[in-house]
C-alpha cells in the first residue's frame, strides 16, 4: 500500500541563478537540506530597474554574493519590495540580511495569527520555536491580506490566502503570465508536509481546490524545478491527498494504531531521516478524519496518540 517510486526533494540540483521568463528570475537561497531541496527559490520578478523580491530564504552567507550576482545580470538598480509567502524560517529568515545591506526595504505578508505557534525541533519542520514567526523579521512589515495587489514595473502579484502548510501561507498569481508562485503549498519535486501543530490537511485541500479554479499556467514553487503545467500539478496534488488518505484508513482497518506505525506502512522505499516528518502529515489526515467522525483518538497513559478507525452504519 505504500508508494513504488517516491519522488525525493532532498538531492535534487538547480542553478544558483536562472531566468525562467521575461517577467522572472530566480536566486538559489543557498540552504539546501533534505526538507529544502537545493534551498529556497527566490525570484526577482518584474521587468524594470526596481524590481519585487519573493522571499528571501534563510540568511545564510552564501546567499547575499548569489543575489548581488543576479541583481548585477539583470542589471537592478533597486529591490523596490520584499513579498512573502510565509513566515518558516526558510523564507522570512533573510528580510534583515537584505535590509542590512539595502536600508528598509518594503516588507509584504500576511500576519501569522497569534494562536499558532511555530513548532521547534520535535516537530521536525523548523529548526527553532517561536511565539510568533513574523519577529524573526526586524523592523515593519506591510500587511497583506487575500486578494492583496503588489505591482511593479510589468509585474503584478495578485495574493492568495491559502492556508494548510502555514496559517499565515500566501501564493501569488503573476497576472500577467497567469503563472502561480506557490510557496511551499505546490513543489517543483515531492509533496508538501502539513506541519501537525501549525498545518490543517482540511484547510490544505481546500487551498488546492481554490488554487485550481485559477487554473494556472506555470507555477514557481519555493523548492525545486519550475512545473510547467500548473493545472495539472495541482490536481495530482489533489489525487495524491484522496490516495493517501485512503492509505490512512486502510492502516487504520489493517490495525495500526499510532502514526509512526502507520508511516512505515505506507512510507516504504522513503529514507527513514523523512519519517518523523510524514508523521506529522499523518497525523493531520488522522486529525481530518477524527473532525469528519471516521477515526477517533485517545492519549496514551505512556505518552502520544493512540487512534481508531469509527464503524460505520451497519448494512
Amino acid at each position: 500500500m505504500g508508494d513504488a517510486s517516491p519522488q525525493i526533494l532532498g538531492g535534487t540540483r538547480l542553478p544558483d541563478f536562472a531566468v525562467l521568463s521575461e517577467r522572472v528570475a530566480v536566486a538559489l537561497g543557498q540552504n539546501p537540506s533534505l526538507f529544502t531541496g537545493p534551498g529556497t527559490n527566490t525570484y526577482l520578478v518584474g521587468t524594470g530597474p526596481a524590481r519585487l523580491l519573493l522571499d528571501t530564504g534563510s540568511g545564510l552567507a552564501g546567499y547575499w554574493p548569489v543575489l548581488e550576482d543576479a541583481l548585477a545580470r539583470l542589471g537592478v538598480q533597486r529591490i523596490e519590495g520584499i513579498v512573502l509567502t510565509h513566515a518558516h524560517p526558510d523564507h522570512i529568515g533573510g528580510v534583515n540580511q537584505i535590509r542590512e545591506r539595502l536600508g528598509e526595504v518594503p516588507v509584504f505578508k500576511m500576519p501569522w495569527p497569534r494562536q499558532h505557534t511555530l513548532a521547534g525541533p520535535d516537530g521536525g519542520v523548523s529548526p527553532i520555536a517561536v511565539a510568533n514567526p513574523d519577529d524573526l523579521a526586524e523592523g515593519p512589515l506591510e500587511t497583506l491580506a487575500d486578494g492583496g495587489i503588489v505591482r511593479t514595473e510589468g509585474a503584478t502579484l495578485r495574493a492568495i490566502h491559502t492556508p494548510g502548510h502555514a496559517p499565515d501561507h500566501l501564493c501569488f498569481l503573476l497576472e500577467e503570465e497567469r503563472a502561480l508562485f506557490s510557496g511551499d503549498n505546490v513543489l517543483g519535486i515531492g509533496t508538501t508536509v502539513i506541519p501537525a501543530e501549525s498545518g490543517d490537511l482540511g484547510d490544505y485541500m481546500a487551498s488546492l481546490e481554490r488554487l485550481l479554479e485559477e487554473r494556472p499556467t506555470r507555477i514557481y514553487p519555493a523548492h525545486g524545478p519550475v512545473i510547467d503545467d500548473g493545472t495539472a500539478k495541482l490536481r495530482e496534488y489533489l489525487a495524491h491527498r484522496r490516495q493517501r488518505e485512503q492509505q490512512v484508513l486502510d492502516a487504520l482497518a489493517a490495525g495500526d494504531r499510532f502514526a509512526m506505525a502507520m508511516v512505515e506502512r505506507i512510507y516504504v522505499g522513503y529514507p527513514e531521516s523523512l519519517f518523523p516528518a510524514a508523521a506529522q502529515s499523518v497525523t493531520s489526515h488522522l486529525r481530518k478524519l477524527e473532525r469528519e467522525g471516521r477515526a477517533r483518538s485517545e492519549a496514551c497513559a505512556e505518552g502520544g496518540t493512540r487512534w481508531s478507525l469509527v464503524a460505520g452504519p451497519a448494512s
